[in-house]
C-alpha cells in the first residue's frame, strides 16, 4: 500500500482505506498471482475456437482440464475461444482432441503476447471518440 500511495501521491492509510472501499463495494473482486506458464514448463500457449456444442458438455470438460487459461462464451460463429497452456505440440493434440470430439475446432498457437494483464481504468462515455465522424444534414 505504501508504493501504492507514493505512485498516486496519497498516504498509506489513504490508500488502504479507498482499496478497502473498492473491495467491499464489488470493484476489486480478489487478488493472484500472475504465473509464468513456460517456468512451470507449458512450452506452448493456443487458442481454440470451439463451434456449437451443448453448454453443459464443454463447460464440464473446460473445468475437468488444468490445461485450460481462460474460457469465453461468445457471439458470433464460434460459440466458445478458450485459451491453453501446453507442453508441447503432442500435448497440444491430446487437448485439441478432446475438444474435437464435442464440435468442430480451429487452434492458433500463440506466438509473443505483446499485451497482457492490462490496467483497466473506469470507463468514461466522454472518453469515446468515433473513429469516423457521423455527416448530418442539420
Amino acid at each position: 500500500m505504501a508504493e501504492l500511495g507514493r505512485l498516486v501521491h496519497l498516504s498509506q492509510p489513504a490508500v488502504t482505506e479507498r482499496v478497502r472501499k473498492m473491495e467491499m463495494a464489488g470493484f476489486i473482486r480478489g487478488y493472484r498471482a500472475v504465473v509464468d506458464y513456460q517456468r512451470l514448463g507449458y512450452g506452448l500457449r493456443a487458442i481454440l475456437r470451439v463451434g456449437r456444442v451443448e453448454y453443459a458438455r464443454i463447460v464440464k470438460l473446460i473445468e475437468q482440464m488444468p490445461e485450460v487459461v481462460n474460457a469465453f462464451n461468445v457471439t458470433g460463429g464460434d460459440h466458445w475461444i478458450v485459451e491453453i497452456a501446453v507442453i508441447d505440440v503432442e500435448h497440444l493434440d491430446a487437448i485439441v482432441t478432446r475438444f474435437g470430439i464435442l464440435a468442430e475446432t480451429s487452434t492458433s498457437i500463440v506466438l509473443n503476447i505483446p499485451r497482457e494483464h492490462a490496467t483497466v481504468l473506469p470507463a468514461r462515455r466522454e472518453d469515446i471518440k468515433p473513429a469516423i465522424r457521423k455527416v448530418t444534414g442539420r
